[in-house]
């Protein structure tokens, strides 16, 4: 793990970094103050005027908690997480929560592609594919951070060519942004010296509820999508775009996540449940629903914005309850869902797709919204 975040400039802020005040969700900042490969660690807080609140650590630039007014104006955390930076190292926890996703969200074929006519090949770590920048991804590494504001958190990391194998020395933003309408923002961009493939995303865990000894299934669930990308049982997109009409897939009026979780259907075998892409029919327009999520035991309801071309809905499938979280909260099966906003898994080595390619002049950019209510 020597290599892990290797060449980083950390340029750790102190703000909010208040050790004797806890969290509204009960986290203690101190709890945060570490060091990952010589690289110091730090929890951030970000607040608004409604009394919203988003703990951010620069380890995997992840969201720890988020404090979310129900339908009767109390807080409740809808997020899974750890309450200190240890459980959050990857020898103790191979847990992508509420991470901050890189270089390349979801799996890539075999871990591998071709650009420019040089085949890439990295590291397998997923059903023998890449996933989610390989074993070392950048949920891994430590982001430089700097607090501007009480609202706003930005994010940098250093990822040198050959980073997991990929091309490119590639400087990487993420900005969080908490707004006074309790919307959580968050901005990313790249750049790169290098032809390389770039798809970040951010991988909440949402619970909606705020009690994760509870599951996500009497959640509703809408997705603004009509068709999906088909898996194989590896995990692996098939190529194929598929509608989602007369299957288990079909969001686009809301329903139960648990009504077709265990359907006789091959895809939802495949996925061991919801595992997949879905292709939005937003077209990239901001101010477009892409999802909307309800708790009925809390009336949060989430809105997921995006000017990506696709979101991965997970339903938390892996959750086994061998993990303990935050306040000694044991997470079972269908504990929380993620809703991971980004382009399509493998469009590497799928041309006919919108494409991931990002090259030296250009400037990644991507841009998500989970904006909270309540259905009062």
């Amino acid at each position: 793990m020597a290599a892990l975040g290797a060449g980083l400039m950390m340029i750790a802020t102190s703000c909010n970094q208040k050790e004797a005040t806890l969290t509204k969700s009960g986290i203690n900042p101190a709890d945060f103050v570490g060091e990952y490969n010589g690289k110091p660690t730090a929890l951030y807080t970000l607040e608004n005027a409604n009394g919203m609140e988003a703990c951010i650590t620069n380890f995997g630039g992840r969201i720890v908690s988020l404090m979310v007014p129900d339908r009767d104006g109390e807080l409740r955390d809808v997020v899974l997480g750890f309450d200190s930076i240890a459980p959050y190292f990857p020898e103790n926890n191979q847990t992508d929560f509420c991470a901050s996703i890189g270089r390349y969200a979801n799996r890539i074929d075999k871990g591998r592609f071709v650009i420019d006519g040089d085949t890439v090949q990295l590291p397998t770590n997923n059903f023998g594919h890449c996933l989610h920048g390989g074993p070392t991804g950048w949920q891994y590494q430590v982001y430089e951070a700097e607090q501007p504001n009480d609202s706003t958190l930005v994010l940098t990391i250093q990822s040198p060519d050959g980073d997991n194998n990929f091309p490119g020395n590639v400087t990487a933003k993420v900005t969080y942004t908490l707004s006074s309408d309790n919307r959580l923002g968050i901005d990313y961009e790249a750049v790169t010296d290098k032809p390389t493939v770039i798809n970040m995303t951010n991988h909440a865990y949402f619970d909606l509820s705020g009690d994760p000894a509870s599951t996500v299934e009497s959640d509703v669930l809408q997705i603004n999508a009509s068709s999906f990308t088909p898996v194989d049982s590896t995990y692996m997109t098939t190529g194929e775009i598929r509608p989602v009409k007369d299957t288990p897939m079909d969001f686009t009026t809301p329903k139960a996540v648990g009504k077709d979780i265990a359907a006789d259907d091959e895809q939802v075998r495949n996925g061991n449940g919801f595992d997949h892409n879905w292709v939005l029919d937003t077209k990239g327009d901001i101010n477009a629903p892409a999802a909307v999520l309800t708790s009925p035991a809390s009336g949060i309801v989430l809105t997921v914005y995006t000017d990506e071309p696709g979101i991965q809905f997970y339903s938390g499938n892996f959750l086994d309850g061998t993990i303990t979280g935050k306040k000694g909260k044991v997470y079972g099966q269908h504990a929380g869902l993620c809703l991971e906003t980004q382009h399509y898994p493998d469009s590497p080595n799928k041309p006919e797709w919108p494409s991931t390619e990002l090259r030296p002049g250009q400037t990644y950019r991507s841009h998500t919204v989970f904006a909270f209510g309540t259905d009062k």
